[in-house]
């Protein structure tokens, strides 16, 4: 019987970590049916000389909870080899729902996520109450990728508490009413539940995301009842000094209730011996028997700072210049900084703006420019430079030319048509310290948050600089090292048991990459969201193709239109 598919002449790189060898790998329906030397022909053949053939990436990090309803490709996700999503993080998502609360939930995701409230509301069709009808609606949707989602812990609140969860702590009765709410959820596909401990979180009027505060009672109480429907758990913590260890206890105790597994966010944070702050206690609960799980960003995380952004030279703007610079579209940013008066006014502004190291203290005050020692120039080259040292940084680059940093950054910006950017980092700023971090067995790379963060974010080509700069430029990972991190590992945290690996009877997910080529490209603006809402995109270049469950959706770096991704949902503790 002859193959849908074979992809021919490549280098089988399986996922599982173990040495790479030169083979075809064939497919039929949806499945991977043989490996290694494939002699019956297929329907479609594909030659893969000098490529690698990798299983599909999996990302663990996504809030494409809303965009699958306008974009069934999933873009940018689909540009850079991700076969398999989740989202529904942070606490954040769209089920369930009471018909008023549809507002406040698309008001919520725009405050924390970014995403523009107007294109959720008309975006989505909002035909469903519970979470299991959410996934029904999604699927009608016929995504290109794969989809796993997390029902959300703020949503659940306004579910049950209405406008009290804000500001209140939920009464006994209530706990339970919120447990058997989440437990139904996940009953009903949702892979686990998500929930958000940051301060950062919050909704428009300024006050924090319901369930930031919520107590140990509260928090057990719901991940027994996820546990008890097979699902697992996604926390984002306050990973500070002074917090770590009360929220490490805390994840330790939702554990011990669910016996499940528990992924959290877990920015680089130093501790003894040049260790993690977190190594410790994970260890300890590893031991113990506990699955617990961080992730973290490969490069620098941080915000972007151009014309194409909602980040200008300042971050909150009071001088009249640069108000009216950021009301203008990219076009007309261009032609007002190319006049020289104007411009000498925003320059005059900019001197007035004191500067702050600290970008948590420039976000809060609007006297503030971005910090210029923590921004970095990405360079005028289609590939960003997200490894650039302290001598790209603006600070330095306007010492070197004798200006002020403002008139530097309005330069770079005329200097390459409007397109240039900055990268100023707060997260993982110290790349040195990841390699080893990264290899620690219960650490995945990710967090890039596609989906999410339209206007001043787009770190969503995480997995392709994992192989472009950590495995080729770099060398600091094999190949196997760094494809085993992009798929089998990550494969693990979601307890996908036929996705992953390259093997005899696993979902036909794969990926034939030019390693040698293999790079993200420079974030840039679109305005394609519904209403014509603007977002960052980030292509990626040399991808040869992505197969999903045996149908090519990419080839050379294009889409191909095809939808062939289904909903995962958990079933009993089985997610297919």
């Amino acid at each position: 019987m002859k193959h849908d598919l074979v992809i021919r002449n490549g280098r089988i790189v399986d996922g599982t970590g173990g040495r790479t060898y030169e083979g075809d790998v064939a497919v039929r329906g949806d499945t991977i049916t043989g490996l290694g030397e494939v002699p019956e022909q297929g329907v479609r053949e594909i030659d893969a000389a000098g490529a690698a053939i990798t299983p599909g990436f999996i990302d663990t990090h996504t809030h494409l909870d809303g965009q699958i309803g306008w974009d069934p490709q999933l873009t940018p996700a689909s540009w850079h080899g991700v076969t398999t999503v989740l989202m529904g993080n942070c606490g954040v998502t769209f089920a369930p729902v009471r018909g008023d609360d549809r507002e406040r939930l698309a008001e919520m995701m725009e405050s924390v996520e970014d995403i523009p409230r107007h294109a959720i509301l008309s975006g989505l069709p909002w035909d469903w109450s519970s979470y299991g009808e959410y996934l029904d609606s999604i699927t009608r949707k016929r995504p290109a990728l794969n989809v796993a989602g997390l029902v959300g812990h703020a949503t659940a609140r306004f579910y049950v508490m209405g406008e009290r969860a804000i500001d209140e702590q939920p009464t006994e009765d209530e706990i339970q009413e919120l447990a058997r709410l989440v437990g139904r959820s996940v009953k009903e596909g949702a892979v686990g539940f998500s929930t958000s401990r940051i301060e950062a979180h919050r909704i428009p009027d300024g006050r924090c995301i319901p369930g930031t505060f919520a107590g140990e009672q509260e928090l057990v109480a719901i991940s027994r009842a996820v546990g008890a429907e097979g699902g697992m758990l996604q926390s984002v913590i306050n990973s500070g000094e002074r917090d770590l260890p009360g929220e490490l206890t805390l994840m330790r105790k939702q554990l011990e209730a669910a016996r499940t597994r528990l992924l959290f966010s877990a920015p680089w944070t130093p501790g003894e011996g040049g260790k993690s702050a977190y190594q410790n206690e994970i260890n300890n609960m590893r031991n113990a028997g506990l699955e617990i799980w961080g992730t973290t960003q490969p490069r620098a995380a941080g915000f972007l700072s151009g014309l194409q952004t909602n980040m200008l030279f300042g971050i909150r703007l009071k001088g009249p210049a640069w108000r009216n610079l950021r009301d203008l579209d990219v076009d007309g940013r261009l032609n007002a900084i190319r006049d020289k008066d104007f411009r000498s006014r925003l320059i005059e502004e900019g001197r007035q703006m004191e500067s702050a190291d600290g970008i948590w203290q420039s976000i809060e005050s609007s006297k503030y420019s971005i910090p210029t020692r923590r921004s970095f120039w990405m360079g005028g080259d289609r590939q960003p430079h997200y490894e650039a040292g302290a001598d790209q940084s603006l600070g330095h680059l306007a010492e070197q030319a004798g200006e002020h940093p403002a008139e530097t950054w309005l330069r770079l910006m005329d200097e390459s048509d409007g397109r240039g950017l900055f990268h100023i980092r707060f997260v993982n700023e110290d790349l040195a310290v990841l390699p080893d971090f990264m290899r620690e067995d219960w650490i995945v790379p990710g967090v890039g948050d596609a989906g999410a963060h339209c206007g001043v974010i787009s770190d969503v080509g995480w997995a392709t600089f994992v192989l472009s700069y950590w495995h080729r430029d770099s060398g600091v990972y094999s190949l196997e090292e760094a494809v085993h991190m992009l798929t089998e590992k990550q494969a693990r945290v979601l307890g996908l048991k036929d996705r992953g690996v390259l093997a005899l009877g696993q979902k036909a997910d794969i990926n034939v990459i030019d390693v040698d080529r293999v790079s993200e490209c420079q974030p840039e603006r679109v305005n394609d969201f519904p209403g014509g809402a603007a977002r960052l995109i980030q292509r990626g270049v040399g991808y040869r193709c992505t197969v999903v469950n045996g149908e090519v959706i990419l080839e050379n770096d294009e889409l191909t239109g095809g939808q062939s991704g289904v909903i995962l949902r958990n079933r009993g503790g089985v997610i297919s």
